[in-house]
Order: C-alpha cells, then structure tokens, then sequence
C-alpha cells in the first residue's frame, strides 16, 4: 500500500541552527501517526514543513508515492492535506456556519447562499457526531473541545486526504480531550491519514497507529503500536535514563 504522506530523512536549518534532522516517517489511510516530543523537538518544524508553510532543506517528502515540494499551506490544501494549528484560524465573533465555510462560500455572483451554509454546516457536524446548539452561535462561545471538533469536521467535510492536528488537546481538561480524541478516530475511520502532534503519550496512544518520537530535532525511533506499550512511549519521552537518574537523585533510599 502507498502511503498518503512519507517523510525520507527530512531535514531543516534555520541559519546556524539545525530544526530538524533525518526525520522519516510514514502516514498511511485510515491510520493515526502520532508525533510526541518535548517542547523544542522539532514537533513544529516538522508540521509545518508537511503542511507546505516551510520547504525542507534535505530528504524527501512524498505525496501518494510522488515527490513534492509545497510552496505554501494553500498548495498542501490543494492535494489534500489539511492542517489545523493550534489557534484553528477561527474568527471568535463569526458564527459557527461563517467559520466553517472561511473562504469558501457558497453562491453566487458574489452573494452567499446563507441557507444552504447552515443547513451544509448543520449536516457535516452531524455526520461526525457533532451536536450544536445553533450553528448561528459565534464560534468563541465554543468551548476549547467543540472548535477543535468544528476544524475537524470542517477538513473532513472539504474532501481532505491528510488531516494534521497541531496539539488539539494541549489545553483541553480531560472530559473535551476525550471527545476531541473520538473525533479524531472517527476521522480515521472514514479513511483520512491523521497526523497527531502531541506531548501526552496518554491521549495519542489509544488513537495512534505508529509512535514517531522526536528530541531536539532528531527521531529518537518510531514504532507501531503493537511494538510499545504506553508505559514504554512514555519512558521514551520523558528521557528514559535521565528520568531514572533524577529519580534516584530525588529519592536516594
């Protein structure tokens, strides 16, 4: 099977600085590749690099098994693949409807057809378990979990391939990260490849299909599910022999 996305030994400098180094990894259909780090591995450049903000400086990035190189978001939005940042680029005092189709309304003669925005935005949410009050509502009366989930639908409901979700439950309490993350699994289930960015082990391993970890910029290894357990990707990421080190410095009886 081709891979909708692949990274070969991407790699990326800002001046002097090294971002990213020989990073590869693989995001196949109807399967979640979760990405985990620190603050400072690389997670971002990484993200922005698949999602066509920045071109890579080495390796390869592959698109359905073809070459390419992005030279904008707008390009990667055009093959399919969709991103959504953390701000999730949303006007808070625009309604949910308005939000859904930014830059993309329906009608004609440069007049939107508000009716069948509501009722399309009304049956996307729907079709992905969403449930709103009235999609008239300003989106900033969402809660953080309700506008992660209105993105998700929104790239679904575009015809998106590749959906990457920048830390979409970074600032989530645990009741909204659990339905963000069923969101996400009902994303991959209608066949889209997920891109996970994430620094909690605990909400990318019950969604994830592969585990790329990555430390200052540099992979430390990436692993299918059934080749890691939680408690092991979460040793990984907290820096294995340097958490055990300071335990013992901590606790030295």
């Amino acid at each position: 099977m081709t891979p909708l996305l692949q990274a070969r030994g991407l790699g990326k400098d800002y001046g002097s600085v090294t971002a990213l180094r020989d990073v590869s990894t693989v995001v196949n259909a109807g399967e979640v590749t979760c990405v985990l780090g620190d603050n400072g591995a690389g997670k971002s450049t990484l993200i922005k690099i698949l999602a066509g903000a920045h071109r890579h400086d080495a390796g390869e990035l592959l698109f359905e098994g073809s070459p390419v190189r992005f030279g904008s978001p707008r390009e990667a939005l055009d093959r399919g693949i969709a991103t959504v940042f953390q701000d999730l680029a949303v006007v808070p005092l625009m309604s949910v409807w308005r939000n859904f189709f930014l830059g993309s309304e329906p009608g004609r003669w440069g007049l939107i057809d508000r009716r069948r925005a509501r009722e399309t935005t009304r049956a996307a949410l729907a079709e992905m378990g969403i449930e709103l009050r009235d999609v008239e509502q300003p989106v900033g009366t969402l809660s953080g979990g309700e506008r992660q989930c209105v993105a998700i639908a929104r790239a679904v409901h575009f015809g998106a391939k590749v959906l990457i979700l920048d830390e979409p439950t970074a600032a989530l309490g645990v009741k909204q990260a659990g339905i963000v993350l069923k969101h996400v699994a009902r994303a991959r289930d209608r066949g889209l490849g997920v891109v996970l960015i994430t620094h909690n082990p605990h909400h990318a391993y019950p969604v994830g299909d592969r585990f790329l970890l990555l430390k200052r910029g540099r992979s430390l290894g990436s692993h299918e599910k059934a080749d890691i357990t939680v408690d092991h990707l979460t040793h990984q990421m907290a820096g294995g022999a340097e958490l055990d080190t300071l335990t013992r410095e901590l606790d030295p009886d």
